[in-house]
């Protein structure tokens, strides 16, 4: 495992620090890493959505009406349910 440096202003290292004294992180590390391991995750699911906005957008304009719509996603989420 690679080391790094970082310097933070105080304010930022004693809310690190405290984070960690709160039991939820066993140490500096830890905690630093779970904020990139968030960072990566929200930033894939950005891009995820980014890209269904640009397929969409270049998809055209449908010729259905938004009922039309609404009644196929209706229906696509009914048959999605499990049956209990």
């Amino acid at each position: 495992m690679a080391t790094m440096n970082v310097s933070l202003p105080d304010p930022m290292k004693a809310w690190v620090e405290a984070q960690v004294e709160s039991g939820q992180y066993g140490n500096v590390s830890d905690y630093v890493r779970d904020l990139i391991r968030r960072d990566q995750q929200t930033r894939e699911q950005i891009k995820t959505l980014q890209d269904a906005i640009t397929k969409g957008l270049e998809s055209g304009i449908s010729d259905r009406t938004m009922q039309d719509i609404l009644k196929e996603a209706r229906s696509k989420a009914k048959s999605a349910r499990p049956v209990l």
